[in-house]
């Protein structure tokens, strides 16, 4: 019979407390999603209110007194109304009740990519410290599912290893949808053949090597390269269809018709930039001072624990949605301070800015940023922009102007638009206008914009 053998070992691990998995949710919860938050605790949680007064209250740490009467100053400290509002009644109408619940259930806030791939990335078994540099990876990755800048300059904006860069996209590489957090559409296809058991497949090799001539429909070409028969190529190009070019295709954001500004971007009275937050969907909600009093009276020992539960958990969620407020609105005000010119002239203005300058700035870790930022957008006199959007690497000028990749973007995407359509540009003259802008951009990195932008090649735009 083998021996039975006991082993004792010591070990380090991080365990989130109730506390701050709530922060969490607030923080990373666009308007529409904390306007549920709010609506399901004001349903479950009876010591919470909507507050009438509108008033802003401040919150500190959950006093933890044993005394009764001690617990109950503190609390009034805190959230003491300027009226004792009277105790809500328990016989709430059967009708009443059926709205609030059709209004709750009614209101739907579909997931973004970015908030998918966080809560996935919240279960895995990572360290900690890889969940933090995935965290701020996450907010590179834009809504078809590809970074935005490459691993590289991510690493360097951001304080963090490639190496440490790498391992986490390997991580988040593993995530549902297949085929996200890709360099590029090669990369992505890549993932998705690996996932299916296909790597070394004559669809892995056409994708590696021809994905070009494959768009062109080169199908004899691709089969002399490739030293295989038309048939074959023409199978696998069945096989590769089955993929998917937009891995964030499901979360497209545009295809909410519920988005809503969570920030409001623009000119105050005396001609400078101003911030507003709309807490859309967001009721102000406070203690119910009927419940405090309750709490004080009762003899009832069971009862006072309850309450004294309930009363420390809505404490929680206010300071939770002070906390978020808090931060978005600091944010905000980096974007007005570092952006002026994008305001001013556009997206073609946009300077690079990364989430650890902001993180540095308005004193909180990186990863909190790209938490904030997830699923949200600001109201800009140039229309709804995700919020994600501000955060990009990008190149300095010959005359030491800085530009985002996105002022990148759109700049070619401005020159494709003015081309003429019967000589369209192709990404040699693509480059070369730039570099008259002073823009140093290599013809491989245009290629990759054209892609992201979902615009053909030269030869394929051009118009007879």
């Amino acid at each position: 019979m083998a021996g039975i053998n006991l082993n004792q070992n010591l070990s380090q691990s991080q365990v989130l407390s109730p506390q701050m998995r709530q922060s969490l949710e607030v923080l990373q919860a666009n308007s529409l999603e904390l306007g549920q938050i709010l609506q399901q605790a004001l349903l479950t949680n009876p010591v919470l209110e909507i507050d009438r007064n509108e008033e802003q209250l401040e919150e500190t740490a959950s006093p933890d007194a044993e005394h009764d009467m001690e617990t109950l100053s503190d609390l009034d400290d805190d959230f003491r109304e300027l009226q004792i509002t009277e105790q809500r009644s328990n016989n709430v109408g059967i009708d009443d009740e059926a709205k609030r619940d059709h209004l709750y259930n009614s209101i739907v806030a579909p997931e973004t990519l970015q908030q998918h791939l966080l809560s996935q990335l919240a279960l895995a078994t990572l360290s900690e410290d890889s969940k933090q540099v995935a965290t701020i990876l996450i907010g590179y990755i834009n809504d078809r599912g590809f970074f935005d800048s490459s691993l590289e300059d991510i690493s360097i904006s951001n304080n963090f290893t490639l190496r440490d860069a790498e391992r986490a996209q390997a991580a988040l590489q593993n995530f549902d949808p297949a085929g996200v957090a890709a360099i590029d559409l090669t990369e992505s296809l890549q993932i998705q053949l690996a996932r299916r058991d296909m790597l070394g497949s004559l669809e892995y090799r056409i994708v590696t090597e021809q994905l070009d001539n494959l768009a062109r429909k080169k199908i004899p070409e691709i089969a002399r390269k490739l030293g295989v028969t038309t048939e074959s190529v023409n199978l696998a190009a069945e096989n590769i269809a089955t993929l998917t070019p937009d891995p964030g295709a499901d979360f497209d954001p545009t295809s909410n018709p519920h988005i809503t500004a969570d920030i409001i971007i623009f000119k105050n009275v005396v001609g400078e930039w101003d911030v507003q937050l709309t807490n859309d969907n967001m009721p102000d909600i406070a203690i119910s001072n009927a419940y405090k009093d309750l709490m004080a009276s009762t003899d009832d020992n069971k009862a006072r624990s309850y309450l004294r539960d309930q009363i420390r958990d809505g404490k929680i969620l206010i300071r939770s949605i002070s906390q978020r407020q808090e931060t978005l609105y600091k944010l905000a005000l980096q974007l007005v301070h570092r952006q002026p010119e994008f305001f001013e002239q556009g997206p073609q203005a946009l300077k690079p800015m990364t989430m650890n300058e902001i993180a540095e700035s308005i004193e909180v870790h990186p990863a909190t940023i790209s938490r904030a930022v997830a699923g949200k957008y600001v109201q800009t006199p140039h229309g709804l922009i995700e919020l994600r959007t501000f955060f990009t690497t990008g190149y300095t000028t010959e005359s030491g102007q800085e530009v985002s990749n996105t002022g990148i973007r759109e700049t070619i995407q401005q020159m494709i638009s003015d081309e003429n359509p019967q000589k369209p540009l192709s990404d040699s003259a693509i480059e070369k206008n730039l570099q008259e802008k002073g823009i140093k951009v290599a013809r491989r990195t245009i290629a990759k914009y054209r892609d992201l932008l979902n615009i053909l090649p030269s030869h394929l735009r051009k118009k007879f």
